[in-house]
C-alpha cells in the first residue's frame, strides 16, 4: 500500500473514492445549519456543492486528505484539516475543544467495498512496525507542515465489533496503535457508544 496527498492533480481518485457519497467529506466542514436538511429537490444541487468545496479545498494547502493505494489502485480515503476550518467542530458542543492549541483534526475514513477490514485503516495487514493512521501518511504530513498536535474523535467499541457505518471515524485502538492518547471522553455517541477525543503531540 502507497499514500499521497489529495490534491488537485489527483482529483480523478477523489472522486474515485468518494464519489459514491452525498457528503464529500464536507460534514465536518461546514457548520451545521448550511449543512443541514434539504428537500428532494435540492438534494442533487447539495451534493454538488460539496463536491466543488472538496475539489476548491484539494488545490489549498494543506490537502483535505490522504489517499491510500493498493496496486496504484485508489482504495482509502482519511479526511483531515486543521480544527479551525472544521465549522462543525468550532462550534460543536459534544466535541468541544480542550485548550487553545492549533490542532489538526482526523475526521474520517472511507476504504471502498472490496478492500475493507483488510488493514487499510486499521492496519492489520500491513507491516508491523506501521499502524493504519501512520500508514495513511496524516502523522508524517501533519509533523512536515508544521501541525502541533493531530487530534480525532473515534468511537470507543469496548471489545465489541461494530458496524463500519459507525467507524468512519475511526476506533480507540486503533488511534492508540498509532501513539494517540485520550484526553477527554466527549458527550458524542456513535451507535450508542462513547466517543473520546484522543490526541497526539507532534512537537
Amino acid at each position: 500500500m502507497t499514500v499521497a496527498p489529495a490534491t488537485d492533480a489527483r482529483w480523478a481518485d477523489v472522486a474515485a473514492i468518494l464519489g459514491g457519497t452525498s457528503c464529500w467529506c464536507q460534514y465536518w466542514r461546514k457548520a451545521a445549519s448550511s449543512y443541514g436538511r434539504v428537500g428532494r429537490g435540492q438534494i442533487e444541487m447539495r451534493v454538488a456543492k460539496h463536491q466543488l468545496a472538496l475539489r476548491e479545498q484539494t488545490a489549498a494547502t494543506p490537502p483535505p486528505g490522504m489517499l491510500a493505494y493498493v496496486d496504484s489502485r485508489p482504495v482509502g480515503w482519511c479526511g483531515f484539516g486543521p480544527r479551525a476550518r472544521m465549522e462543525r467542530l468550532v462550534r460543536s458542543r459534544t466535541l468541544p475543544a480542550v485548550d487553545d492549541v492549533a490542532v489538526w483534526s482526523i475526521v474520517c475514513f472511507l476504504v471502498r467495498p472490496g478492500f475493507r477490514r483488510r488493514g487499510v485503516a486499521a492496519g492489520p495487514a500491513l507491516p508491523r512496525a506501521a499502524s493504519g493512521i501512520r500508514a495513511f501518511g496524516v502523522i508524517a504530513h501533519a509533523r512536515a507542515e508544521g501541525a502541533p498536535a493531530l487530534e480525532a474523535y473515534p468511537v470507543d467499541p469496548g471489545g465489541r465489533r461494530i458496524d463500519t457505518t459507525f467507524a468512519y471515524v475511526g476506533t480507540t485502538p486503533m488511534f492508540e496503535r498509532a501513539g494517540f492518547r485520550r484526553v477527554a471522553d466527549t458527550a458524542a455517541r456513535s451507535a450508542r457508544l462513547p466517543r473520546w477525543l484522543m490526541r497526539l503531540d507532534l512537537t
